[in-house]
């Protein structure tokens, strides 16, 4: 048995009732407020693995000795770890999302770290994780710029062909307990179908981000990417360009990779196809690494 209602002396907040002055007990409050903001049946209970007994028990108990049917799906998800740690403010290392925010963490770094494990498995924030979504989202996005994928009339352009739909094996992977991490899994193998230069490919690559919350529309990706105008790359894509071509001649690529290792050390984008060469650079630019590279 359970507490329902607690009684209140005169220190204590209370409510009068029939059962005297008192206060709600720690489960009827969320069996109260569901029915008051979603009514007697709702679709989805959330909420942490650690609820399941005795708090979402208690509740489904209480609710449909109500006469409530309450939720049809009950989803837990795991705890959050940071380094391996459990978070806790005792080891110093409780922070929440305005705080990674504040430090310049972009939303969608943190929304993708997140998305990268199933909710129902510990999800483990760490610095390394954080570079790795980093540099994947920069990588996606530097594509995007490439293909014009800027500003919200793109987008509109497709929506009125009909064409702005996510990728159908991507949503399974969401139709199936919610698989975020196998959602992004197949983000990177719909953007190697991007690289490869499908245009279709690209528009359900974002229409499928759209999805997931990676992307908006009317999306800044130049302020995003924080590109830097103020250097000229064209000799730098020549130079590349051309021991490219040498390399495609004598099968000796060292020159090619001394080049792009340089480059990108310095903090620009490289982007290579059959077409040619371009390159990026980003805000954090470090012309000086580039002195004697021609």
């Amino acid at each position: 048995d359970f507490v329902l209602w607690k009684p209140s002396d005169a220190d204590t907040p209370g409510w009068d009732s029939p059962w005297g002055k008192g206060r709600p007990g720690w489960h009827i409050e969320c069996s109260a407020m569901a029915h008051e903001l979603l009514g007697e049946s709702f679709d989805i209970h959330g909420g942490g693995n650690d609820l399941m007994f005795p708090h979402h028990e208690n509740e489904i108990a209480q609710s449909k000795c109500a006469g409530h049917d309450f939720a049809n799906i009950w989803m837990h998800n795991e705890m959050l770890q940071v380094e391996g740690k459990k978070m806790s403010k005792s080891l110093g290392n409780f922070f929440t999302v305005r705080d990674l925010l504040e430090q310049g963490v972009p939303g969608e770094v943190i929304r993708f770290v997140m998305l990268s494990t199933h909710y129902r498995k510990p999800m483990d924030w760490t610095e390394d994780k954080r570079k790795q979504a980093s540099v994947t989202l920069e990588k996606w996005y530097v594509a995007l710029y490439d293909l014009g994928f800027e500003g919200a009339a793109i987008r509109d352009l497709y929506v009125a062909a009909g064409t702005w739909r996510p990728d159908e094996a991507l949503v399974e992977f969401l139709l199936t307990d919610l698989n975020t991490s196998g959602a992004l899994t197949k983000l990177n193998e719909l953007f190697s179908n991007i690289v490869c230069g499908s245009p279709r490919s690209a528009v359900s690559f974002v229409a499928s981000l759209e999805l997931i919350g990676l992307w908006s529309p009317g999306k800044n990706l130049r302020a995003y990417l924080q590109l830097d105008d103020s250097l000229d790359l064209s000799q730098y894509e020549d130079a590349l360009q051309e021991a490219r071509t040498k390399a495609m001649q004598t099968n000796d690529f060292a020159r090619v990779d001394e080049l792009k290792a340089i480059l990108v050390s310095a903090g620009i984008e490289i982007r290579m196809n059959k077409e040619g060469v371009t390159l990026l650079a980003l805000q954090n630019l470090d012309a000086s690494k580039l002195k004697g590279l021609l």
